[in-house]
């Protein structure tokens, strides 16, 4: 499942992050990292962009981005 496919209230630990070049290096520089725990917090008006938490804050990611990062459901509890 990727991080894009989350309903709101979810949570989730990203297993992976997929991309190449600038993209990949552009989500690590966000504090996007393998195995970090993640709760998606809403999605705006029209599905783009999301608002999602990580560990340190919060971060408003382009649903073609967060399509790239692949994640496991966690139960809600998890990352509060």
């Amino acid at each position: 499942m990727s991080l894009d496919q989350l309903l709101p209230g979810q949570s989730a630990r990203i297993v992976n992050i997929s991309g190449i070049g600038n993209v990949r290096r552009r989500l690590l520089e966000m504090g996007i990292h393998s195995g970090d725990l993640v709760k998606m917090i809403k999605a705006a008006p029209f599905r783009d962009p999301l608002h999602i938490s990580l560990p340190g804050g919060h971060l408003s990611i382009r649903r073609r981005e967060a399509a790239l990062i692949s994640v496991e459901i966690l139960p809600d509890e998890s990352c509060e």
